[in-house]
């Protein structure tokens, strides 16, 4: 068995805890105490949180895409196969030493995604990004986390809660859509999206695609029209 070996260690921003970039043979693990973040290895239910987002959105000119967590590229890479050369992706990443990973020992995962004209870089707190817009965006994708409860930041929080979802609401053009990853279900979570204005469809992913692994839950809500709250919840 071929050993980890540790390349780098990470504080996340106020009150995260430290991230551990690791590598064993071609294979990378970001690690955040015992708890492994993401695996090069394991990219199945990411890149659904793209593929299936963007198809939603499939036909409208020059759509806007904000993602939170650039963490191996993912998301990002499977929203690029999907969209046209119209398309703008901003990336939302907390932590620059992620971002120095991906140009740097992590490099052969991204391949030239970093550098397609489509993408920008933003070296901040999503969370930021979305309260400070309104009709921006046609669909912004989380994964910052573990899913809607903070694991590695008890700040995010804040962009699952009820001010935080109506904040998304409100960043979203009409019919826009907010998707979010987890790694397992939360029906307070699906609650809150439906109270938010959202219309919720809650899908299973596994972590290896096609190939099997863990199950993993996305959200996949799209704004609808009205004040929130006022929408069905069934």
């Amino acid at each position: 068995m071929i050993p980890w070996v540790l390349l780098d260690t990470t504080k996340i921003p106020s009150d995260g805890g430290e991230l551990r970039l690791k590598k064993r043979g071609a294979e990378f693990s970001i690690m955040l105490g015992s708890n492994e973040l993401m695996n090069s290895r394991l990219s199945g239910s990411e890149e659904a949180l793209a593929r299936l987002s963007c198809l939603r959105v499939r036909g409208r000119e020059r759509p806007q895409i904000l993602i939170g967590g650039l963490g191996m590229g993912f998301t990002l890479r499977a929203a690029l196969a999907e969209l046209g050369p119209d398309a703008r992706i901003t990336v939302a990443e907390l932590v620059p030493a992620v971002v120095a990973w991906a140009r740097g020992p992590m490099a052969e995962v991204f391949g030239d995604s970093l550098m397609d004209p489509r993408v920008s870089i933003f070296e901040g707190d999503v969370g930021g990004l979305i309260r400070s817009s309104r009709s921006a965006y046609d669909v912004i994708l989380l994964d910052v986390d573990n899913g809607p409860e903070g694991l590695t930041r008890k700040a995010n929080d804040s962009l699952y809660d009820l001010p935080g979802l109506s904040s998304a609401r409100t960043a979203l053009t009409p019919g826009g859509v907010f998707a979010v990853w987890s790694s397992a279900p939360n029906k307070a979570f699906t609650q809150r999206l439906r109270k938010a204005g959202f219309g919720v469809d809650e899908v299973g992913a596994r972590a290896n695609g096609t190939r099997g692994g863990g199950r993993h839950t996305i959200w996949i809500a799209t704004k609808q029209g009205g004040s929130p709250g006022s929408q069905s919840q069934s």
